[in-house]
C-alpha cells in the first residue's frame, strides 16, 4: 500500500480483487474489501461478534457473511443483517483511479507501507 491525500490510501488494483470474495487488508485494524457486483467494498474486517475474519465470509447481493457463526453484515452501511452480532462493522469509502483502489482510512488505522494487499 502507498499513502495518498489526507487519509486516502491505494490497497491493491482492481484486477487482484475477485468476484464474490474477499480480500484481507493488512491495516491494524485489518480492514476487508468485497467485490460484489460492479461495485467495490470496503469494511473493517473483524465480525463484531467473535474476533474472526469477514474477507473469508461468503459475499452475496451486497452482502457477507461471517463463516464462523453466519452473521451476516451489510456491505454498503456495516449494519447488522442477522445474529449473532448485534454491533455493525466500520465501512470506509472506496474510490477506483485509473485501475486503483483506494480506500479512506481514519487516522488512527495503521497502514503498512509498500505492503499489497493479501488475497485469503
Amino acid at each position: 500500500m502507498t499513502g495518498a491525500e489526507a487519509g486516502w490510501v491505494r490497497v491493491c488494483s482492481v484486477a487482484e480483487l475477485r468476484a464474490g470474495e474477499g480480500t484481507l487488508v493488512r491495516t491494524t485494524p485489518p480492514i476487508a474489501l468485497f467485490r460484489s457486483g460492479d461495485r467495490i467494498h470496503c469494511i473493517d474486517d473483524t465480525c463484531t461478534h467473535e474476533d474472526y475474519s469477514l474477507a473469508e465470509g461468503w459475499v452475496e447481493n451486497g452482502q457477507v457473511e461471517c463463516p464462523l457463526h453466519l452473521a451476516r453484515f451489510d456491505l454498503v452501511t456495516g449494519a447488522v443483517l442477522s445474529p449473532p452480532a448485534t454491533c455493525p462493522v466500520r465501512v470506509h469509502e472506496v474510490r477506483v483511479e485509473n485501475g486503483d483502489v483506494l480506500v479512506h482510512l481514519p487516522p488512527e488505522y495503521e497502514i503498512a507501507v509498500g505492503r499489497a494487499a493479501d488475497h485469503e
